[in-house]
């Protein structure tokens, strides 16, 4: 019988933080402007969480019922495992979509208004494409995760649509180009995780016909495309501040550091299970880096 702590593991938690990074860059760059609002900042962050946790649960499910994971290397997939039945994840799934959506809702109207119907109307069918982003990953026949295109969606919607989407929840306004360049940066680095789970998993994955872009390319361009996806990162965020020598930010380059050594263990890499503590040393440094990126607009 499932329980509150097999949800809990189905959660995935150490994927929270790199999910709520494009966030904090977002409203950090906001705050630079004098426009931070704590409540939108918090209903911001609890939307992006249930986004998350309901893409593990999917991710969980639809990995399980494909018999994907019956090999599986890292955490423990509860479907794959016996511990929660399909049935039971699909309730939760279904839980975790509408609070995640009233949340949002809540948040398009704090930050909108009942004036704004436009803008509010696009946010809302925002939320709609990243429940089914989320779903869609891995469930169905037409799963995109299955087809080397779950790379594009995370940068989509962990770089771009994060941090731009909430710093116009908080100014109402776009008033540069140059939000691009950070909120790509944010997107590569969530796109490199994601290259490292499916480096981890490409022998697993290619049994079951789950051809991710690792999958793909094999190993040796997968790594290339590793290094490119960390200095990418790196060169967008270098550029944005391109503009200061103030050394508080430049902090951010601190959170580079185990990005850079991530990338010496990736080249030496041969066994790809070891590439599992990988992921969390990347996850972290990427929340990491977006907190040291944020930290001299709220001094």
């Amino acid at each position: 019988m499932a329980t509150v702590k097999h949800y809990i593991q189905a959660a995935r938690l150490r994927t929270l933080p790199l999910s709520v990074s494009g966030i904090i860059v977002g409203s950090g760059i906001a705050a630079s402007e004098g426009k931070f609002d704590i409540l939108l900042f918090i209903l911001a962050i609890v939307t992006t969480i249930g986004f998350q946790v309901l893409s593990n649960f999917a991710n969980d499910y639809g990995d399980g019922v494909k018999g994907t994971d019956d090999e599986r290397e890292g955490e423990q997939r509860l479907i794959a495992s016996g511990l929660i039945t399909p049935s039971q994840m699909k309730k939760a799934m279904l839980l975790t979509s509408i609070s995640t959506l009233i949340v949002a809702l809540c948040l398009i109207y704090f930050a909108f208004g009942k004036n704004n119907f436009i803008t509010s109307l696009v946010f809302f069918f925002l939320g709609i494409a990243s429940i089914v982003a989320a779903v869609k990953y891995t469930v169905g026949k037409s799963a995109y995760g299955y087809s080397g295109l779950g790379d594009v969606f995370v940068f989509l919607f962990f770089g771009l649509l994060s941090v731009i989407g909430s710093y116009y929840l908080f100014t109402n306004e776009l008033s540069s180009w140059k939000i691009t360049l950070p909120a790509s940066a944010i997107g590569l680095l969530s796109t490199a995780v994601l290259n490292l789970n499916n480096m981890r998993d490409q022998i697993q994955d290619k049994k079951a016909n789950k051809n991710t872009l690792v999958v793909k390319l094999g190993s040796y361009k997968a790594k290339v495309y590793h290094f490119l996806l960390i200095i990418g990162a790196l060169v967008f965020f270098i550029l944005y501040r391109l503009d200061t020598t103030a050394y508080s930010y430049w902090l951010f380059l601190l959170a580079f550091i185990p990005l850079l050594l991530n990338l010496k263990v990736v080249a030496k890499n041969i066994i790809f299970k070891e590439l599992d503590g990988e992921l969390k040393k990347v996850a972290l440094s990427t929340f990491f880096c977006a907190l040291l990126f944020c930290i001299p607009y709220f001094l």
